[in-house]
């Protein structure tokens, strides 16, 4: 488990940053205001769930 959870918190703060990339790439090109809305939503749920990721990793190793 401690492999999987070594790929986890990695992957999960990588789809964050990536969505966060694609947002504000689409807002300086000027783009689609709701897809810029949408890729922020999707941004803070990746967010939530990386936070879930990190503290169940925290909490496994402690236990």
């Amino acid at each position: 488990m401690t492999s999987f959870a070594d790929l986890l918190v990695p992957i999960a703060v990588l789809a964050v940053a990536f969505v966060l990339l694609l947002g504000l790439i689409n807002m300086l090109r000027g783009g689609s205001a709701n897809r810029s809305q949408h890729l922020m939503r999707m941004r803070v749920l990746l967010q939530f769930l990386a936070i879930i990721v990190i503290m169940g990793v925290i909490w496994w190793r402690a236990a």
